[in-house]
């Protein structure tokens, strides 16, 4: 995501580097360049002009700094202005003293409305909460039954009945209310385009069942067009935030950049994959920090925790440092790190992460190349791959549709490292001595 900006960004700054000095050219360069990527980010023509002029005043103006060159202050501008245009501070979620705290979901047709009213209820339970969904979307065929099909791939129980939305949504409530579930998440109608009658249902179904919060669902691949969607439902209804869709396949960003700005609403979730996990708070530090290429990491130890099973893990290290971690081992390692999502996107949370390593074609492949080479394997092999002569890697090779030399350097490679961690014994304990060692492992290196 934000593929296009990122690099842009990257190699402007880039040029700042080192430099004792900054004069007011050498700054509006920079700023030329910087509007040229938020432009080529599909940011509105009024934000872009409002952040280089912020921009500009604060690197003109900043006194000198004892612990940063002029450059790094800069880029330290930058990625400032870059938070509070994505939004500033985390959506704090608070809930109703006196449950359940309704949340109501808005948006247009086909924007994935309904698949992030599970995802959200499936966030909610992740936070201890026992939410449940409320199909209120009487208008578009399936659309009940789709959502209960979410609901119980997410474990989280569907309410609808059939006749008036609005009494659907109400009773909804009553009933949650009533089976002691403290949170309902409300899935509306949608329409293909904005119109005064769906805006009234909206804002019918809103005072019958006094949400804490009203999210707006809005595509991010559809750029400023999901601005002015989100500006024209919040004049009418007032939301409380947005919640982005296919952010992951968005390489611009312009929708995320200029939201904040456009609305004063804050970006409160983001999905990035169709997977029901796919699913996150939105964090501008973070988002900002990935966009200049510093980096994710807190949301990249966040998703590791969610994906590895910590009992596992332990039991893999203590193997590893005595020496007796088998290449089955690290397959269901490999397993583990793909849960994470594509590996450009885990990869991309690394900071200063070459470009290169960033590519999700090359990086996937790499470990669909390791995990078919070992599939290839007896088990004997896997938990001694030194019997690994010359007839048995050509047979491999064959059976996992590589080259000799591909099963000769993963063979090398885990050799080593298996050799290096059993020097080391039990310098390092537990899960963390075992993620350092795999991370200096890349199939395909």
């Amino acid at each position: 995501m934000f593929e296009s900006i990122s690099g842009r960004l990257g190699t402007a700054l880039a040029r700042l580097r080192g430099r004792g000095r900054l004069s007011e050219a050498d700054v509006d360069e920079v700023l030329g360049d910087i509007r040229t990527a938020l432009l080529e980010a599909d940011v509105s023509t009024e934000v872009v002009r409002a952040v280089v002029a912020r921009i500009r005043s604060r690197a003109i103006g900043a006194a000198p700094s004892p612990a940063l060159d002029p450059g790094q202050q800069v880029v330290k501008i930058v990625r400032d202005e870059l938070v509070a245009l994505l939004g500033g501070e985390t959506l704090a979620i608070r809930y109703a003293s006196k449950p359940p705290t309704v949340v109501l979901m808005a948006g247009l047709q086909g924007s994935g409305k309904t698949t992030s009213s599970a995802k959200l209820a499936a966030w909610f339970r992740a936070q201890g909460r026992n939410p449940m969904l409320v199909g209120a979307d009487l208008q578009r065929p399936a659309a009940v039954e789709q959502l209960q099909v979410l609901g119980e791939s997410v474990g989280v129980p569907v309410f609808s009945q059939p006749g008036d939305p609005v009494e659907t949504a109400r009773a909804g409530v009553e009933r949650a209310r009533s089976l002691g579930r403290d949170v309902v998440i409300v899935d509306t109608a949608g329409r293909l385009a904005i119109d005064e009658e769906l805006m009234r249902q909206v804002r019918d179904i809103s005072a019958a069942t006094s949400p804490m919060y009203t999210f707006l669902v809005v595509d991010a691949m559809t750029g400023q067009d999901a601005v002015q969607v989100a500006r024209a439902f919040d004049e009418s209804l007032a939301i409380s935030g947005v919640i982005l869709t296919k952010l992951d396949g968005d390489a611009r960003g312009g929708a995320a950049l200029s939201v904040k700005e456009v609305t004063g609403k804050p970006i409160a979730f983001a999905a990035t994959g169709e997977k029901v996990d796919a699913f996150e708070q939105f964090h501008p530090d973070r988002m900002a920090g990935r966009i200049l290429g510093m980096g994710d990491v807190l949301t990249l130890i966040e998703q590791a925790e969610r994906t590895f099973e910590r009992g596992q893990a332990e039991e893999a290290a203590a193997r590893l440092m005595e020496g007796r971690f088998t290449l089955d081992d690290f397959l269901e390692q490999l397993q583990q790190l793909k849960k994470m999502g594509p590996l450009s996107g885990v990869l991309g949370m690394l900071p200063n992460a070459p470009k290169e390593v960033k590519d999700a074609a090359v990086s996937d492949a790499m470990v669909a190349s390791a995990e078919a080479i070992i599939r290839s394997m007896t088990p004997a092999e896997r938990a001694a791959p030194e019997i690994i002569d010359a007839s048995r890697r050509q047979r491999i090779a064959r059976g996992s549709g590589t080259q000799v030399q591909d099963v000769n350097r993963l063979v090398k490679q885990f050799t080593e490292m298996r050799k290096m961690m059993k020097r080391m014994g039990g310098g390092k304990k537990g899960a963390r001595g075992l993620d350092q060692a795999l991370g200096g492992w890349m199939p395909g290196r």
